[in-house]
């Protein structure tokens, strides 16, 4: 959102949000704006709509086994909707498969610096 707004990259919720409302005044029907790389013990993500703003928000997971979460979640969220979720609800699945996909990974050490997440870890 900061480098499509040529904003410095938001560093408090408030500033999410009014980076993800910058979007929908430039068009876009709905906004994820992503905090998994902030601080704190919460990983909060916030959905923007003509609606208002919805409050996603989980623990912050320490690990370096975080390799593909973007594109993990944008996945998970259009799997969602496929299935008929309205988006809030896919949003909603989508973070809490990452996370859980993050927390079981915490032991994998895989390669060199940011490993995967374990897509499995319901099954395996």
């Amino acid at each position: 959102a900061a480098a499509l707004l040529d904003a410095a990259p938001a560093r408090t919720e408030a500033e999410m949000q009014a980076q993800g409302e910058g979007l929908l005044a430039a068009g876009a029907m709905a906004v994820l704006i992503k905090g998994g790389h902030g601080e704190g013990s919460e990983a909060v993500d916030l959905l923007i709509d003509q609606t208002g703003v919805t409050r996603l928000a989980a623990p912050r997971v320490s690990t370096t086994n975080t390799h593909g979460t973007g594109c993990t979640l944008s996945s998970a969220i259009a799997a969602g909707l496929a299935k008929g979720l309205a988006l809030p609800d896919a949003v909603r699945a989508a973070k809490a498969y990452v996370t859980a996909a993050i927390a079981a990974a915490t032991g994998f050490t895989i390669g060199h610096g940011h490993g995967p997440l374990h897509h499995f870890h319901a099954w395996w």
